[in-house]
């Protein structure tokens, strides 16, 4: 068919156009509907569609992720038992305030039961408090033999209540004896009041941006 043919077509006798016209003619109208459809109608579907397939794939990782832990839950509840039970030990291991003289008289007892002289044996002021217990330091300062050191050092290790030497310093002393100092760190837990008011303290501090 030529182009003069084409020209001469009538929209309104399609229907006795040629085949092969009448066909590209179809073809053409579905094209178009497809891509109005598509444009207006389709896109924002096929944008729905990939975006609730994400959301199906997070809700399924979630799902294996809580079926594991479902799972494993006797395993954490036997470990969640397993950390109590082993920082109820060490919680035993500070004392709480009525026993932190007797406490500080272990420790001189200790220099004292060496042989070694005390210099100095000064506790801080103030404590330090943290979010369940208080610590103070003291600062020390004795002399003895570099074997009395060392027997002082392990039985401050023995104690049953937790003490850490820090900042040790050993120096030649007067007749030839050694002198230490160092910060002895005692540790205590906080009471019920203490825990009370160390949690308002954290709620009315201002958050850091």
């Amino acid at each position: 068919m030529t182009l003069d043919e084409l020209r001469r077509l009538v929209p309104k006798n399609a229907g006795s156009w040629p085949l092969p016209i009448q066909l590209v003619t179809l073809l053409l109208i579905v094209l178009l509907v497809v891509g109005v459809g598509f444009w207006f109608d389709w896109r924002n579907q096929l944008s729905e569609l990939d975006s609730l397939r994400e959301r199906e794939t997070t809700l399924r990782n979630s799902f294996v992720e809580k079926k594991r832990q479902a799972v494993n839950l006797p395993i954490f509840q036997a470990q969640l038992k397993d950390i109590e039970q082993s920082f109820g030990v060490l919680l035993r291991q500070l004392p709480n305030r009525s026993e932190m003289d007797a406490l500080l008289t272990d420790i001189n007892q200790a220099g004292l039961g060496r042989g070694l002289q005390f210099e100095l044996f000064r506790p801080a002021p103030q404590e330090t408090f943290s979010e369940f217990y208080a610590e103070l330091p003291i600062n020390i300062r004795l002399s003895g033999s570099y074997q009395e050191l060392g027997q002082f050092a392990a039985d401050i290790a023995r104690l049953p209540r937790i003490v850490a030497l820090n900042d040790i310093s050993v120096s030649t002393g007067r007749d030839g004896q050694l002198s230490m100092e160092a910060v002895a760190k005692t540790f205590r837990y906080l009471d019920d009041n203490e825990l009370a008011q160390q949690r308002k303290a954290a709620q009315a501090a201002p958050k850091k941006k």
